[in-house]
């Protein structure tokens, strides 16, 4: 018999499942109505005598091609004497790709569907998931652990049914990426890692599109075009990528959700106006917005250089190159979205989480050192860990030392045994290769850190 618990988790799930058919339905249902109305016009007869003809309402129209729902939805554009029919003409004929519907896709994709775009193609591999929620801004909570391309698609045609949406749920890879971006006039990076970042200039620089590029992370998130009417591309301002340690991503160090909103509807009006051909685009300019601060400023970058390799002079960056061409290799960092795993330490130099659980289940004497940054630890740590982050952990030595002899003392031992813990695993084992060469050559770090003591050991302790 079905337990009383299980009862209601059930109805909230068939809840949220009917209600995202709902989502689907009303959309259908809009595109329906919209081709009704259309199909109406079409079929209307000529007025007698009362009104002028159909015949000349249609040349009227066919100046600019927009028929009257376009015209009515469309009609604050079309006050704008900058703007005007021919600007949202050029938009309902323009076909943008952009890559990735997370923080900066999310507002970018939805006025790109607002606007008029006529045709835009959505690329992500991901799923949604709760934590997306603060700054993605597209999804709902329905969707999670669903398609983000599947969500996304469906907020734009709930935004508006009339326009195209392609759905690619797929990672882009250099065996893919070309046929893709061949079918589109624009390309909007939305991505957050760096071996991704070049993949879409290069990509874009073999079939000379332009390339919106944005980026946010913490409080702070900069916006650029690229390779656009003879201007810079990526590899023009950076020859040779970042070190691997200075490539920090959202998961890693936070971004107040707001940040990607700006840069991505800052990416959208970007992609608008090369489209429509309205304004100047920050080609060979670069936007950097502090949201602390609330400035903005724009900046002139490096021009075009003659040697770049993807698009100067003497460049030979065939499609067959960038095939075959391993950016994982040359930024040193991972196409994957998944948290890095580092394995610094040997073996012996680590334990599990459920080791680690049983020493204390034993009441080992032991001491636990949290290597996170205050703030981190503020959020949720073991009990009785001592948080020592990485930064000071050679400077406090002292501390770690009396914390040792204490334990000792208390639990009436000679040897008590020293941890080292972090979020995923990585810098503890930093911890642990510092402390071996500064003499405390027992300790051990936990493996995969407080996210694996959540899967491994208690479910309830909150993940972040």
């Amino acid at each position: 018999m079905e337990s009383q618990e299980s009862k209601p988790s059930k109805i909230l799930d068939e809840i949220e499942s009917l209600k995202a058919e709902k989502k689907e339905i009303e959309a259908r249902i809009s595109f329906l109505e919209y081709q009704l109305r259309e199909s109406s016009i079409a079929d209307q007869t000529p007025c007698n005598g009362i009104c002028p003809s159909i015949s000349t309402v249609t040349s009227n129209l066919s100046k600019h091609g927009l028929p009257s729902d376009a015209i009515y939805r469309y009609s604050r554009h079309l006050l704008l004497p900058c703007f005007g029919v021919q600007g949202q003409s050029n938009l309902l004929k323009s076909s943008m790709l952009v890559v990735g519907a997370g923080g900066l896709g999310s507002p970018a994709l939805l006025y790109l569907a607002a606007c008029g775009v006529g045709r835009i193609g959505i690329i992500d591999h991901d799923v949604v998931e709760l934590n997306n929620m603060h700054r993605q801004v597209i999804h709902t909570e329905a969707y999670i652990g669903k398609s983000k391309v599947e969500s996304a698609a469906a907020a734009c045609h709930s935004i508006n049914s009339t326009i195209e949406i392609v759905e690619y749920r797929e990672a882009l890879r250099t065996s893919n990426a070309l046929e893709i971006f061949s079918k589109y006039d624009i390309i909007i990076d939305a991505t957050d890692n760096v071996p991704s970042r070049y993949m879409i200039n290069d990509c874009c620089a073999v079939l000379k599109k332009p390339l919106v590029s944005g980026a946010a992370l913490g409080l702070e998130g900069q916006l650029t075009v690229y390779n656009y009417k003879g201007g810079p591309c990526y590899r023009c301002l950076f020859p040779a990528p970042p070190p691997m340690t200075a490539c920090q991503r959202c998961s890693d160090s936070g971004v107040l959700g707001v940040v990607p909103g700006v840069i991505g509807t800052l990416q959208a009006l970007e992609a608008i106006k090369i489209a429509s051909n309205f304004g100047e685009p920050l080609s060979g300019r670069m936007l950097i917005f502090d949201a602390l601060s609330g400035r903005v400023r724009v900046v002139k970058i490096r021009g075009q250089s003659p040697q770049c390799e993807a698009c100067g002079e003497k460049s030979a960056f065939t499609p067959e190159k960038f095939r075959e061409f391993d950016y994982e290799l040359f930024t040193q960092s991972s196409l994957s979205t998944a948290p890095l795993k580092l394995n610094l330490i040997p073996a012996d130099s680590r334990i599990s989480c459920k080791e680690y659980s049983e020493k204390v289940a034993n009441e080992e004497a032991h001491i636990l050192i949290d290597v996170r940054p205050a703030h981190h630890f503020d959020i949720i740590s073991l009990p009785d860990s001592l948080n020592i982050p990485l930064s000071s952990l050679e400077s406090r030595l002292p501390e770690i030392s009396a914390a040792l002899k204490e334990e000792e003392t208390r639990k009436g031992v000679s040897d008590a045994s020293l941890y080292t813990v972090c979020r995923r695993g990585n810098d503890s084992q930093r911890a642990v290769h510092l402390l071996h060469k500064l003499g405390f050559t027992s300790a051990k770090d936990i493996v995969g850190g407080l996210t694996s003591w959540a899967k491994e050991v208690d479910p309830n302790f909150p993940a972040y």
